[in-house]
């Protein structure tokens, strides 16, 4: 998941840096921005999943961002965080979008719920949630397009970066190359995130046991899924069910 943090305080917006990469690896902050035009120039570069905004920031304010962002189609999803607890920030926020709303200073369990929420439950079906992978990086050199397809539709088997680069006629370096530059993360991270994210996805949708969500999303070990469970989601796949029963 890219995050993008927008806040004009820099003891505050590093430490929500550091608190959310405390989360677990499948949180990547790809840019940090203190005022509201150059938070919205990384949204439309980045792309990111999730902006965490504060409210008043010079040039735009955390609403009027949210409003820029929508209105050239984005479809990142926001949080505003704030020491303002004023009713009326946040029903407008919410009016156009926003998905939550907290107060500073965040606590970590609050972040980590805020964060599952929007990952498994999205908000009133946007469009990201059924976007293809190669639509969420449209800017993408080709062959990573092409690698984005066959994990799509892949991913419940054995994905090899050797194979895909041998079907796309390329060394697997050139494809490690480009993927990293494009997707901002490595092949095998971005695989494990993926498969873990179909994961959310079923254990969510709920009637199925752990070991075939496992062999579902392309694990062929049960102990190793839970392993990499825990390095995307900081929590064990119990403890994850036990959170959307709350």
């Amino acid at each position: 998941m890219k995050i993008v943090i927008a806040e004009d305080e820099q003891r505050a917006r590093e430490g929500l840096r550091e608190m959310i990469r405390s989360l677990g690896e499948n949180y990547q902050i790809v840019g940090l921005a203190s005022n509201g035009r150059t938070a919205l120039e990384m949204i439309q570069e980045q792309h990111p999943d999730v902006v965490f905004t504060d409210i008043k920031m010079p040039y735009l304010s955390g609403i009027e961002l949210i409003e820029a962002a929508r209105s050239q189609n984005y479809h990142t999803h926001f949080v505003l965080v704030s020491a303002y607890a004023e009713f009326e920030y946040a029903r407008a926020a919410m009016q156009l979008g926003c998905d939550d709303y907290i107060l500073k200073p965040p606590m970590k369990d609050e972040l980590k719920k805020v964060l599952l929420k929007i990952e498994t439950n999205g908000t009133g079906g946007r469009e990201e949630t059924t976007e293809s992978l190669r639509g969420q990086f449209p800017e993408a050199h080709p062959l990573v397009k092409s690698t984005l397809d066959i994990i799509e539709s892949g991913y419940k088997c054995n994905l090899n970066q050797q194979h895909i680069a041998e079907q796309l006629n390329i060394t697997p370096e050139y494809l490690s190359y480009l993927f990293a530059r494009d997707v901002g993360q490595t092949f095998s991270k971005f695989i494990k995130s993926y498969r873990i994210s179909r994961a959310l996805l079923l254990l969510k949708e709920g009637g199925v046991t752990l070991k075939d969500v496992a062999y579902e999303t392309g694990f062929t070990d049960r102990k190793y899924f839970n392993k990499v469970f825990h390095e995307v989601m900081d929590m064990t796949p119990s403890e994850y069910i036990d959170s959307l029963n709350r």
